[in-house]
């Protein structure tokens, strides 16, 4: 499988070639709440996840709302930036009992279910057809769902993590998710912040944690991790697979590791946004080798695999003003659009989403 089209393989030495970006980006959609002068206190978009045909993505937060949009209404033909209104271009919405941390779409359902993990610790489906929940698991004592993730075989299982310090796999088949397996990476019971399967038919799924580290255990076999990958400095908010040797963690150290899934040794470090404190989100395009993210400068980064430094940087606002707080970028997601294109849809701690597009330089002008 060839994941990074025309891109050397990301562990390829490349310290004596400058970064450079091979990508044009361009604001081209900005969607606000500007109806409501108070939205941005409760619109903060925590997710943001692509269907798996690319024409539609959800959001969720603080609003304890899944908003669908169609991604037509919101890249619309406008010669200058396009500034539209959430509640014009939101195709509709879902109410949620609690606030979201993660959405994630059921495979195997052709963009009809999504799953969600909420504050509450509850594990929920959605027939976005009926508009209706279909499945509940309360099964993390209440404590809050980070993450949630399904796996990509036959039969698709369901994982969770939370701040209870467990990661937990269930048959999403049965009445209420029967447990299928629980583990504690953490010694300290540390909370559980992120989960991925690997996409790639590999029999493993990945946990990062706030003790600083990520796992990564067999599921046919949930006892100890096969792989710890230790290295970031503090806690550990997303972890994704790039290919079928690699994953990208991020960290509230401030930066993202490149680590080999083979013997979890730490291939490249990328640094240049700001993270501290907040989850600011995390997405790899595998096909064009790029990795973005959010920053608490109220920015969005793109780094490209082979070099260390960002490549593109965009301000999603003016600096507050003095007295006042500063909101950050809190979610990111790509969408391919063909072999030199894509979309990047960023969303702010403010509620506000912005839609990228980025093409493909010619080789005359990289």
């Amino acid at each position: 499988m060839s994941n990074f089209h025309d891109h050397q393989h990301p562990q390829a030495e490349t310290t004596n070639e400058r970064a450079r970006c091979e990508w044009d980006f361009n604001l081209r959609t900005t969607v606000s709440s500007s109806s409501s002068p108070n939205a941005a206190v409760s619109d903060s978009i925590g997710v943001i996840e692509f269907d798996p045909s690319d024409s539609v993505f959800a959001t969720g937060g603080i609003a304890r709302k899944i908003r669908i949009y169609n991604i037509k209404s919101v890249l619309v033909d406008h010669p200058v930036v396009a500034v539209l209104d959430h509640s014009k271009v939101c195709d509709y919405y879902i109410c949620t009992p609690a606030k979201l941390s993660s959405l994630k779409w059921k495979p195997g359902t052709s963009g009809r279910v999504l799953g969600s993990g909420d504050y509450d610790g509850v594990v929920m489906e959605y027939d976005l057809e009926k508009k209706v929940p279909i499945f509940e698991r309360d099964e993390h004592g209440g404590r809050r769902v980070w993450s949630v993730d399904y796996s990509k075989g036959d039969p698709v299982l369901g994982a969770s993590g939370s701040d209870d310090g467990t990661m937990q796999m269930w048959d999403p088949r049965c009445d209420g998710g029967k447990c299928v397996s629980t583990v504690q990476p953490s010694a300290s019971r540390s909370a559980v912040c992120c989960v991925e399967f690997h996409p790639f038919g590999s029999s493993l799924v990945a946990a990062g944690c706030a003790d600083k580290k990520a796992y990564a255990y067999d599921v046919r076999k949930m006892v100890d991790p096969v792989l710890v990958f230790d290295g970031h400095g503090k806690t550990v908010t997303y972890i994704r697979f790039l290919d079928v040797d690699t994953l990208v963690t991020a960290g509230t150290d401030g930066c993202l590791k490149l680590w080999n899934v083979n013997d979890s040794r730490v291939i490249r470090t990328y640094k240049g946004h700001v993270n501290n404190r907040n989850f600011v989100g995390l997405s790899v395009w595998r096909h064009g080798g790029l990795l973005g993210c959010g920053s608490e400068t109220n920015q969005v980064f793109v780094y490209d695999v082979r070099w260390g430094e960002p490549v593109w940087v965009h301000d999603f606002e003016p600096v507050a003003a003095a007295g006042s707080e500063r909101g950050f970028v809190s979610s990111v997601c790509w969408r391919r659009v063909g072999e030199d294109e894509c979309t990047l849809v960023a969303g702010g701690s403010d509620g506000l989403l912005h839609v990228f597009v980025g093409k493909k330089k010619p080789l005359s002008a990289q």
